[in-house]
Parts: C-alpha cells; structure tokens; sequence
C-alpha cells in the first residue's frame, strides 16, 4: 500500500481559538432564510470558490460523493420552478399531514415559488452512489447522504461568509431535477438551493435558538 502524502496539522494558540470561534459564532448566527431574491447577478469566481469550499467536507473513503449543477440559464429556473411547483401543489393540497401545515403556518408558505425564478442562481446538490476512486475504476460510494449533508452545509455557510443569501428548497419528489440537468439515475437529488441577494426591502424574522444546555450535554 503506497503511503499518503501529508501535512503537519496547524494549531493554533488558545486565545486564537477562543477569538476565532467567537468571531465565527458571531458571523454564522446573523445567518437566515429568505425568499425575496434580488435578481442582480452574482460574481461566478464567488460560487466557485464556495463550491470548491463545500468540495473540502469530509466524506466516506474521500469518494467525494456529490456532484453541484449551478443553473443560471432563465429557461432552465422556469422549468425546475414549474416542476417544483407542481409537487408543491400535491405536498399542500393532499400529500402534507395536518400537522406539518400547522408546523409552516407561520412562516407563510405556499405552493408559489417565484424565488425559483427570480434568484440569479439555483444550485441543486446531487448525491451520488456511484463514482471513480482513485484507482481510476468504477466504485460505489460510502456515507453518501451524510457526506453531501455535511458538504451542503459547508456551501451554505460559504455562501453567508460572502454576503450571500440562501434557501433550501426540498419539493418531494426531486426527481424532474435529473431529467432537467441531464443527470444520471445514479445521481439522487438532495436538495435545491436558492441563492443571490436578498431585495432591499427584505426582512427576516427574529427568532430563538435553542440555548446550549438544551442542544448539547456533556459527560
């Protein structure tokens, strides 16, 4: 077995970690979901380098199991917002137990998705369960679900740390994006996300967040 090349971790000092983790929480906790998207196009180098931020989530034996289709083309946003639009008419008019609605009442959402359209950039995030290792050779993946989940919220956070805005959008089911993108079966669709400026006049809401005693233990 040939060896793996390797780096010396860098570590820093406590008053370091204590100011860097501060300074991170601080940033992180102004981030919220919007859906009134601005139209005003986003530089590409800055999705690029968000991606390339996601591509470095830890994963199953390094497979790397993900794949990001960023759409920007008009015509392809207003075939997924019809699609999408589609599902959500079924989620909200039969297919959502009561429950769930009364969950969503409050933040004012319905099957209308004009976000899907407006935002300059839709990523959808694909999973995949097949890909190359680095043998060059065919391989199944490992952990793909949890490896994308985590990539996903390395982009999401990328995204923020550049004064972006986001959604995640998850119509049930997705999968009219692999027909859409021209992706393989083997690809499953994990999520949409929605990404751009938020308009002018956006506003969030103010809410709690669980306090750390209720979130985490420690023994």
């Amino acid at each position: 077995m040939s060896e793996t090349e390797a780096l010396p971790f860098s570590r820093l000092t406590k008053p370091e970690m204590h100011k860097a983790a501060n300074a991170f929480y601080q940033s992180v906790r102004t981030r919220r979901t919007v859906r009134d998207f601005s139209d005003q196009p986003i530089p590409a180098e800055v999705i690029e380098t968000c991606l390339l931020a996601a591509g470095t989530a830890p994963n199953g034996a390094n497979l790397q199991p993900w794949h990001f289709v960023v759409v920007q083309d008009p015509e392809i946003k207003r075939q997924i917002r019809e699609a999408a639009e589609a599902e959500e008419r079924e989620f909200y008019n039969g297919r959502a137990p009561e429950e769930w609605l009364d969950a969503l009442s409050h933040l004012g959402t319905d099957a209308n998705k004009p976000f899907l359209e407006t935002a300059p950039a839709l990523i959808a995030i694909f999973q995949q369960s097949k890909t190359t290792n680095h043998h060059g050779e065919p391989s199944k993946t490992y952990y793909p679900k949890e490896s994308t989940g985590i990539a996903t919220g390395i982009l999401i956070t990328a995204l923020h740390q550049a004064g972006l805005a986001t959604l995640t959008h998850t119509p049930s089911p997705m999968n009219f994006l692999n027909e859409i993108l021209g992706r393989p079966n083997t690809d499953k669709p994990f999520l949409l996300l929605v990404c751009g400026y938020p308009t002018e006049n956006c506003q969030v809401p103010i809410i709690d967040k669980k306090p750390l005693r209720e979130i985490a233990s420690f023994l």
